[in-house]
């Protein structure tokens, strides 16, 4: 039997991926990417790095520790890098990696179709309950 190498193990996973499958960790990473502080997140960071501080005024509601747990989420997964400047106080920065901005793209058009069409939503929620009632 002929030994395969790592990235030869990883390329033949990679094509039985299959994300309707629960243990497929590609269903997994959509887990993770679908998480509304993890959209939010990216998508405050498309244009440029911020810190911690201009993130949690950006983001209505998000407590710190959830933003701390997303961003050390993402950081592990490569979409965000995390810069510490020593200076006094410390400043740590925030910025989305290639992959974080190549998914930037992706929820930025999620969230835009949000912002159009919640009014849509909000009609199409009313007839519905209209109708449930009766």
């Amino acid at each position: 039997m002929p030994t395969t190498t790592a990235a030869q193990r990883r390329e033949k996973a990679r094509v039985a991926y299959d994300a309707f499958l629960r243990a497929c960790p590609t269903n997994q990473l959509l887990d993770r990417i679908s998480d509304k502080w993890v959209s939010l997140v990216v998508c405050a960071l498309a244009p440029g790095p911020m810190r911690y501080s201009e993130l949690a005024r950006k983001i209505a509601g998000v407590s710190p520790k959830m933003l701390t747990q997303t961003l050390r989420s993402l950081e592990r997964d490569g979409i965000l890098a995390r810069t510490v400047t020593p200076s006094v106080p410390v400043r740590v920065d925030y910025e989305l990696t290639p992959l974080g901005l190549s998914l930037s793209l992706l929820l930025a058009g999620v969230k835009d179709w949000a912002e159009t069409h919640i009014e849509e939503v909000h009609e199409a929620r009313e007839r519905y309950d209209a109708g449930a009632e009766s």
